[in-house]
């Protein structure tokens, strides 16, 4: 074992574990203040309820041998794992990977929850919460990490850190869930808490340090690289997003500068191990440009994503998987892109994002709708519950509590 690589990567585990809550906070400042304790629960209880699955049978199935679509119950309960087993030639312990690999998938499912915050039940969520870890995540993880097909296709695809597993899978997942469960009674409030959406994203930049350069497994050159890149890429979009939305309204927003980092961010994942910092560039500046788009055009369709999950995570994370084919130098991660004459890898990560697009969609919407035909569960709150605010209705309880009487 190699005690500089362990003690950074269980520095690395704990930041992205930060990152949840991070998210929280974000969306949590976006929505109406009777439902910022539920927006909250909605990430903190993924913790918990993935934590629990991923250590009985998630890591299993993503990382068991299985087949090239998905894995095995060969290691449920983490049976077979020895304490002082190594992961590969890696120098770390392999319970270290699972830990590492466990807070991807409690962070995944969360990053949906933007989607429906206002109005879906929080007990079918719980339920929700296993079954797509189990169904969508862990197959596509497989696919992509667990020696699946993905992986083989074309050479392999490139995804250091999860531009398709983590957010063109949620992303277009956020999508299905928006169209079943519908439009919010009183769409397009105000967020209640600009600085709780300021901290939110500024605790997901310092995270995603851990996310990105933690990826590589090592504490060496190419996770200082992907930690550089990784915050060029946060810069460049949000200023980005900024300027644009300076030149549109004349003022600067602290939300769309703060969602602007995210999509930066989200857009460099994939890329992370494998670009410079003139790729970062492109790539953030990309980003704050695509995801601004697409949060414009989302709100003149009817579909209510509420938080622009899909506009953020599944833009951002398309546009940095294709990125990453195009602007990936060998020098750096040992593959080249597009930059280097090697088009093709472009075409590869296209396959993969259309592969993982199309999954995750008809697999959450299937879900969803079972779900919904459940008695006794269903997908939304009465139309009461609604109108009062979740916090009340599912977790009685009020995030601000005057000194009054009240």
């Amino acid at each position: 074992m190699d005690s500089g690589h362990t003690a950074w990567m269980l520095t690395a585990s704990a930041l992205v574990l930060l990152m949840t809550p991070g998210l929280a906070f974000f969306y949590g400042g976006l929505v109406r203040a009777r439902n910022v304790i539920s927006t909250l629960m909605y990430s903190f209880i993924a913790m918990a309820v993935v934590s629990i699955v991923w250590v009985l049978w998630g890591y299993s199935l993503a990382f068991g041998e299985g087949s090239e679509v998905v894995g095995d119950f060969s290691l449920f309960g983490l049976s077979g794992i020895d304490v002082n087993d190594e992961y590969g030639d890696s120098g770390i312990p392999t319970l270290l990977f699972v830990v590492f690999q466990m807070m991807f998938a409690i962070i995944t499912p969360a990053l949906i929850t933007g989607a429906f915050v206002e109005r879906f039940k929080f007990t079918t969520y719980l339920i929700f919460l296993v079954l797509w870890v189990s169904i969508v995540y862990a197959p596509v993880a497989h696919w992509v990490w667990g020696g699946g097909w993905i992986s083989e296709v074309g050479g392999g695809a490139l995804d250091f850190a999860g531009g398709t597993v983590v957010h063109v899978n949620a992303g277009v997942a956020a999508v299905a869930a928006a169209l079943l469960v519908g439009k919010r009674r009183a769409p397009g409030a105000e967020p209640h808490n600009v600085p709780y959406v300021v901290l939110g994203a500024a605790l997901l930049w310092f995270g995603w340090f851990g996310f990105n350069a933690g990826s590589g497994l090592a504490a060496d050159a190419l996770g200082v690289n992907a930690f550089l890149v990784t915050n060029t890429a946060a810069a460049a979009a949000a200023l980005t997003w900024g300027l644009i939305s300076q030149v549109q309204t004349g003022r600067m927003s602290a939300v769309g500068v703060a969602s602007g980092a995210v999509a930066g961010l989200v857009a460099i994942t994939p890329a992370s191990g494998y670009v410079g910092v003139l790729g970062a560039l492109a790539i953030g500046a990309g980003a704050g440009l695509l995801c601004y788009v697409a949060v414009y055009l989302r709100a003149r369709t009817q579909i209510d994503d509420a938080l622009e999950v899909f506009a953020v995570h599944g833009v951002g994370g398309i546009w940095g998987a294709i990125a990453t084919g195009i602007f990936a130098v060998a020098a750096i991660g040992g593959a080249a892109g597009a930059i280097e004459g090697n088009g093709g890898q472009v075409v590869t990560q296209a396959v993969a994002v259309v592969a993982t697009m199309a999954y995750s969609f008809v697999v959450t919407l299937v879900i969803l709708k079972v779900l919904d035909l459940i008695p006794g569960l269903g997908l939304r709150v009465s139309s009461a519950a609604e109108d009062s605010g979740l916090d009340i209705a599912a977790h009685g309880e009020r995030a601000v509590v005057s000194d009054g009487a009240d």
